[in-house]
């Protein structure tokens, strides 16, 4: 393991690069049904002299939660440099006997397929000219994360998706809040055994809260043991629930009260994923710093534990 203690001439805590962000609704089409998924899409406000292509990031809700509830979180994600993608994909899952909001596995396939052929020809769309379909990055929440990391693994059950997933080369790193991988059971349920993350060195976050309440106690930790190769990173974040992540905490499913304002737990949720991105895959020295060394002792809201190469 790599431990980089240089803390000359890096910023202690990384600021957002954009101040303005601003988000569009559009149609990705579904190939599991022929329907089309509706999407939220989130970016940076750049100036016209820019001529920077952000990453994009496709975020993979938890089950039957909309995508408008993730908007505080995404902004904040994209202002420090990247294009937030959030589809509506609706299914019906028998073994569970459930219909409604459920990513699969499919739906990454299909966002980039989009991207790359009806975004980046479009010149009416606001971000043809500043993505770079080169590079995927996921973000994921509780259902979302495992399905993100069921496709990182290259695990596919009938349950996490629909028809055959190859991982694309794209795709580059992720981070999930509230998530695990465990095995699935006789009874379609999930078992107390959790699957090792065959990750191929593509990084992982894993971001969990202490008062999470709806995951099963120490799954997330357990996961993040099961990554097989480093970067990786297990970021805890104390006083907030299962539902920090959205934008108002769920009264009905929630079985915690949180003690962290909402709004500080989104921002310290969004803030560790993308400056865990940035680290990873762009090269951020700066973000590299605040994630793998001295992030811990600054946020005094988490407890970090990580690997480098």
């Amino acid at each position: 393991m790599e431990i980089n203690t240089r803390t000359d001439d890096v910023t202690l805590t990384p600021e957002p690069l954009y101040d303005e962000t601003a988000s569009y609704t559009t149609s990705i089409p579904n190939s599991n049904d022929g329907t089309t998924d509706e999407t939220d899409v989130y970016y940076p406000v750049l100036l016209e002299s820019n001529t920077e292509t952000l990453p994009i990031v496709l975020f993979l809700q938890g089950a039957l939660i909309d995508k408008s509830d993730y908007s505080n979180y995404a902004s904040h994600v994209c202002r420090y440099g990247f294009v937030v993608v959030i589809p509506n994909r609706k299914r019906l899952i028998t073994e569970f006997n459930i219909e409604g909001l459920l990513v699969d596995t499919g739906l990454i396939n299909d966002v980039l397929k989009y991207l790359k052929k009806t975004e980046k020809s479009n010149r009416d769309s606001p971000i043809n000219s500043i993505i770079d379909t080169s590079k995927l990055l996921l973000l994921g929440h509780s259902w979302g994360g495992t399905i993100g990391l069921s496709a990182i693994n290259d695990t596919c059950t009938p349950i996490l998706c629909v028809g055959s997933f190859n991982r694309p080369d794209e795709l580059l790193a992720a981070a999930f809040f509230g998530t695990s991988l465990p095995e699935i059971g006789d009874n379609n349920a999930p078992t107390n055994n959790f699957i090792p993350i065959e990750n191929d060195g593509l990084p992982i976050a894993i971001i969990q809260g202490t008062l999470d309440g709806v995951t099963s106690p120490n799954s997330e930790q357990k996961s993040y043991d099961l990554i097989q190769t480093p970067p990786k990173a297990f970021i805890t974040v104390y006083g907030t629930n299962h539902y920090g992540i959205t934008n108002e905490d769920n009264l009905e499913r929630r079985r915690n009260v949180p003690t962290l304002e909402q709004e500080i737990a989104t921002e310290t949720i969004a803030r560790w994923s993308a400056l865990f991105l940035r680290a990873t895959v762009l090269d951020d020295r700066d973000a590299k710093e605040y994630v793998f060394n001295t992030g811990n002792d600054l946020d005094p809201n988490v407890t970090v534990i990580s690997e480098t190469k």
